[in-house]
């Protein structure tokens, strides 16, 4: 059977408006990150507590992954990330104006950045639905690769914190955001074969099946790491190596490109040899330089060299895990696309706050490196276990033209 090109199969438009709505939401997502450094100095924070402050929006955003999913299937993805959006620019205004001077009201502005992280469970079903299974992998990888925006608040942050004040920085990000939401709303279109919504009870109703609960564990494991670190690398690199708050974030920066770069990467190679194949070499090389990673290594050029690899690996397991969500589940992709999502963010809530836990017990951060290493064999050992099931039931030749 012929395939038509990537190209001509979809809507590149909502693609593109997509990857841009996902890319400035994951960038304030994560903000709290590349900010902690100045903003712990100006509070007084422990290292568990600027471990919970950077965690708190991954925790936030995965929870509310589960209502943006619901709210994907009975309004459509274009108008649940209208809502998404203007509800974000609504909390940045309030951080950018208010008065941040207590640990908890960091902590809410953390709630509320968890929005912007639900990102993830609307832009993923709007350029879905626009393509069939065999380009699943690339679509969901290229609107995917929105990831990079944790990338450019890495980059920019600290120094513009420096420039004009960490709360300005708030304020700046409005800018950058204004401008995603009128692309959205000129160029997102829904794709006509959306399904149709069910009762919310029904959605609880895939926790009955197995399969959604690997996907979960499988995803807590690849994009967990990748946001646990983003979140986490620029307190990292400056309390292990006592980088600058701005070289620090440039180093964080670095390793944060690379896993976003190669999500796309991840999901082309998944539709080419297969998503099975993919997830379970990264999950390999993962595990491999966090293990690495967690004998704290002398030079800090060694260390960045090693997170990128394992961002790398991490990267394109993201992408892998969402070249087969759709093929299981293409029903009800936007509930799984946020359970799934909710699983991913949870995973990085635990990975940021125990790296800060780690560094105030021990000295430090050996120990949560080990632990979330040890995650990814377990997550290989479970795909072993699943694989032969899946290439031979809903993976099949006879169910799907998709490599499985």
């Amino acid at each position: 059977m012929q395939k038509t090109s990537f190209w001509k199969a979809g809507h590149t438009p909502t693609l593109f408006a997509s990857f841009f709505y996902f890319d400035l939401s994951f960038m304030v997502w994560v903000i709290l990150g590349p900010l902690a450094v100045q903003i712990a100095a100006d509070i007084g924070l422990t290292p568990a507590q600027k471990g919970l402050m950077v965690a708190t929006p991954l925790l936030a955003g995965a929870l509310l992954r589960i209502v943006m999913g619901v709210l994907v299937d009975h309004l459509q993805p274009k108008k649940a990330g209208m809502i998404g959006q203007v509800v974000v620019i609504g909390g940045l205004t309030w951080a950018w104006l208010g008065n941040l001077d207590t640990y908890q009201s960091l902590l809410s502005l953390g709630l509320i950045l968890g929005v912007a992280g639900a990102a993830f469970a609307v832009a993923l079903p709007l350029a879905s639905r626009w393509y069939p299974p065999e380009h699943q992998g690339t679509a969901l990888g290229i609107a995917g690769a929105g990831n990079s925006g944790t990338a450019i608040a890495a980059l920019f942050a600290p120094s513009m914190a420096i420039a004009f004040g960490w709360q300005n920085v708030f304020g700046w990000c409005l800018v950058p955001l204004g401008v995603a939401f009128i692309v959205y709303m000129v160029l997102a279109k829904d794709a006509p074969s959306a399904p149709a919504p069910k009762p919310l009870i029904e959605y609880l109703h895939i926790l009955k099946d197995k399969d959604a609960w690997w996907f979960m564990f499988f995803y807590s494991v690849t994009f967990g790491g990748f946001s646990g670190l983003a979140s986490s690398l620029t307190i990292y690199f400056h309390g292990q190596y006592g980088l600058s708050p701005v070289m620090a974030g440039y180093f964080t920066a670095g390793c944060v490109f690379a896993g976003s770069m190669v999500r796309p990467l991840g999901g082309r190679m998944a539709d080419r040899i297969g998503g099975i194949k993919t997830l379970s070499i990264m999950y390999i090389v993962a595990a491999a330089f966090l293990f690495v990673a967690s004998i704290g290594l002398q030079s800090e050029v060694a260390a960045v060299i090693v997170f990128v690899g394992a961002m790398l690996a991490l990267g394109t397991g993201n992408g892998a895990v969402f070249q087969l969500v759709p093929q299981r589940f293409r029903k009800e992709i936007g509930v799984m696309t946020g359970m799934v999502g909710m699983a991913g963010g949870i995973g990085g809530f635990y990975l940021a706050s125990s790296l800060g836990v780690s560094k105030q017990l021990t000295g430090d951060y050996r120990i949560g490196l080990i632990i979330f290493a040890s995650l990814a064999v377990v997550a290989l050992i479970g795909l072993s276990s699943v694989k032969t099931r899946w290439r031979t039931t809903w993976g099949s030749a006879a169910m799907t033209t998709a490599r499985i």
